[in-house]
């Protein structure tokens, strides 16, 4: 299927969604790996894992309309570009794959399929500063939008000591399917707010943010 989204967010900043539907080889052929990222690909046992790595690489070139870009992982699995180019991040749930670029922001993106077992485990990341509404038909998106916001902020802030329950905290809203939300960092290292950005595409939740 290739791009579904292609979208500039901000000043020297793009989103992007590929929709995967490609088998190994076709993505494979898209990627123009080298002989390391090969090897890589090779070594992962899923076959869904490695069309999630191909399909990233492959959206990264689409979006920067280049080829010799590689990306890197520092000890936290956090990703860079290997020239700095731009700020990344990076997420991919069941047949999506989204990627958060911006030269001048930091940023963090995630997505996920909504599935029902997210209230099963929304203790563990729900605190009791936030609200989530009694609405049965929209307390499973509410969760989600939730813990997506919460996955965009912790790789926003670099992955660093970060507990979801107790160092997050998503200001109250009312559910859409899509909006704007502020979302709150307190750790030792920071006491701080970012806006974040919501959308749904396709039964996926999307949340994003830049700063």
């Amino acid at each position: 299927m290739g791009i579904i989204l292609k979208k500039n967010v901000a000043k020297d900043s793009v989103l992007g969604i590929w929709e995967i539907t490609e088998d190994y080889d076709e993505l494979l052929n898209k990627a123009f790996l080298n002989e390391e990222e090969e090897n890589t690909v090779k070594s992962f046992g899923n076959y869904q894992r490695k069309l999630e790595w191909l399909s990233v690489r492959v959206l990264l070139n689409e979006l920067l309309n280049r080829t010799d870009c590689r990306i890197v992982y520092n000890v936290d699995k956090k990703p860079f570009l290997s020239d700095n180019s731009y700020f990344i991040s990076i997420s991919h749930s069941r047949q999506l794959t989204s990627i958060l670029l911006s030269k001048t922001y930091k940023v963090g993106i995630d997505l996920e399929y909504l599935s029902h077992k997210i209230q099963n485990i929304s203790h563990k990341f729900i605190n009791e500063n936030e609200w989530i509404t009694h609405d049965n038909d929209k307390k499973q998106l509410h969760l989600y939008i939730h813990w997506c916001a919460k996955e965009a902020l912790y790789k926003i802030c670099d992955k660093q000591d970060i507990n979801f329950k107790q160092n997050l905290t998503i200001i109250p809203f009312h559910v859409a399917d899509k909006g704007k939300i502020i979302g709150v960092v307190y750790n030792k290292y920071r006491h701080e707010e970012f806006k974040l950005h919501y959308f749904t595409i396709d039964g996926y939740v999307i949340v994003w943010c830049i700063k």
